[in-house]
């Protein structure tokens, strides 16, 4: 298993439910399986729009279930998720001992305690062109797996962190990044 793939999207159809007791996602809503969906072991879950409640690392998985390592990086104090949106990446696995990049909720140290978004996304080489191009508050120095942090500063100016974590050229599927990094 390598620490990293170039997919910023493996699956994300449908919602799901985590019983974080059992380490356990079940597919609920519009999931068709997870057999067939490409994920593999070592993928990393997002839990929530914008990582609301965590991230997992899949140890496993049949048609309607995926077994996760644990739930430390998930938000602390929860028991279950219940119908959450979710997205299944390669991203690097060793972000998710990352302290910068933890569910907002969690997050105690860094830039600030209460982040507009704190994540790690894929960014194609389009992307990027496009978001330097455009100007954006988003631009990564390269195209690659981006840890990617926005924060109010002490004047409360709204400001963009981004940090190139694996250089590279080959990302592909998309995740629901298009509001910082459309393709056109």
């Amino acid at each position: 298993m390598s620490l990293w793939g170039n997919k910023d999207s493996v699956y994300s159809e449908g919602t799901i439910n985590v019983d974080l007791g059992a380490d356990v996602i079940h597919g609920t809503v519009g999931v068709v399986t997870f057999t067939t969906s490409g994920i593999g072991t070592g993928n990393v879950v997002t839990v929530g729009t914008g990582a609301t409640y965590g991230y997992a690392l899949v140890t496993g998985f049949t048609s309607t279930t995926i077994s996760i390592a644990s739930t430390v990086h998930f938000v602390s104090g929860l028991t279950t998720v219940t119908g959450a949106a979710y997205n299944v990446s390669e991203e690097p696995i060793y972000t998710l001992g990352d302290y910068i990049y933890r569910a907002p909720e969690s997050k105690t140290a860094g830039f600030s305690t209460s982040p507009v978004f704190t994540g790690i996304v894929g960014v194609s080489t389009l992307e990027q062109e496009v978001a330097r191009d455009a100007g954006s508050s988003f631009k990564p120095a390269h195209a690659g797996w981006v840890g990617i942090m926005t924060y109010t500063d002490q004047h409360g100016n709204f400001r963009v962190k981004t940090e190139t974590l694996v250089a590279g050229s080959t990302i592909t599927g998309d995740a629901a990044d298009d509001a910082q990094y459309p393709e056109s």
